[in-house]
């Protein structure tokens, strides 16, 4: 079974779940709003993904931090990440503990769901 990680008005989410619902895949909604997230679960994908990744710095959330609040090491990533969920990037669909999709791109997500 596969996890996304989102929050469900974000407009490239919507297009993921949409891609998914399409090609059948079933997946199980983690909404950040409402679920928030946890120490554990961002270091596993830290295991996986550097912090740089992971955090979205195109988005609004990210562009409205003060410079001064911006990390620089992924200490600093970690506590952004829990206290404000949306700076993560999105969606991220992990299964079995593992990324298997970072951020959405149809062509990147035939490769990941054909097989």
């Amino acid at each position: 079974m596969y996890t996304l990680y989102a929050i469900p008005n974000c407009d490239t989410v919507k297009k993921a779940r949409v891609w998914l619902a399409e090609h059948g895949v079933d997946y199980q909604f983690h909404d950040y709003k409402k679920q928030g997230i946890d120490r554990k679960t961002i270091e596993n994908w830290l295991t996986q993904k550097p912090w740089e990744e992971l955090v979205n710095r195109s988005g609004s959330t990210w562009r409205q931090l003060p410079d001064a609040e911006k990390p620089t090491q992924a200490e600093a990533a970690i506590a952004l990440m829990i206290e404000k969920p949306s700076v993560i990037r999105r969606p991220l669909i992990e299964a079995e503990n593992r990324i298997i999709a970072l951020g959405f791109k149809p062509e990147a997500y035939e490769n990941v769901f054909s097989q």
